[in-house]
C-alpha cells in the first residue's frame, strides 16, 4: 500500500537538493571601482579594502586581475572588497594614496594601510597582501 503523502514529499525533497546543489558556492570578495566615498565608508566600518591601481594597457595588471579571479572563490577573502583605481583617469587618487606606477596593490584594514606592493605577479605573494587587510 503506498503512501499518497510520500510522493509529494519525496518531490519536494527533490526539488530542495536540487536548488542547493544549483546554488553559487558561497559569496566571492567584491570589486568595484573606486571613489572616495564607498572607500572612507569602508574605512570607517573598519573594512577590508584592497585598493587595485591599473590601467587597461598594463600587462602586469592583467596577470593581477587573474589572481584576484582564481583567489575568489576563498573563504577567508570573502568580506574583502577590491577597489579599482584607473590608472590613466583618476590622479586625485594615485596622489591621496601616493602611488607612481599601475600594478600597484594597496591592502588596509579600515584606515591603516597593512601592505603594499608594486608590479607583483606572484599569487602567493597576492593573497597574503589580501589575507594582511583580515587581522
Amino acid at each position: 500500500m503506498r503512501n499518497p503523502l510520500l510522493i509529494p514529499l519525496v518531490r519536494a525533497m527533490v526539488l530542495a537538493v536540487a536548488a542547493i546543489l544549483a546554488a553559487p558556492a558561497g559569496h566571492a570578495f567584491e570589486i568595484k571601482t573606486f571613489d572616495a566615498e564607498t572607500f572612507k565608508a569602508a574605512q570607517a566600518a573598519g573594512k577590508p579594502v584592497l585598493i587595485d591601481v591599473s590601467a587597461p594597457w598594463c600587462p602586469v595588471c592583467k596577470v593581477q586581475h587573474k589572481i584576484f579571479e582564481a583567489l575568489k572563490a576563498k573563504p577567508e577573502l570573502f568580506n574583502l572588497t577590491i577597489l579599482q583605481v584607473d590608472f590613466d583617469t583618476q590622479k586625485d587618487a594615485l596622489k591621496g594614496f601616493n602611488v607612481q606606477k599601475q600594478a600597484t596593490l594597496i591592502a588596509f584594514k579600515g584606515a591603516v594601510e597593512t601592505g603594499r606592493t608594486v608590479g607583483d605577479t606572484d599569487a602567493n605573494s597576492i593573497e597574503a597582501l589580501m589575507i594582511s587587510t583580515l587581522r
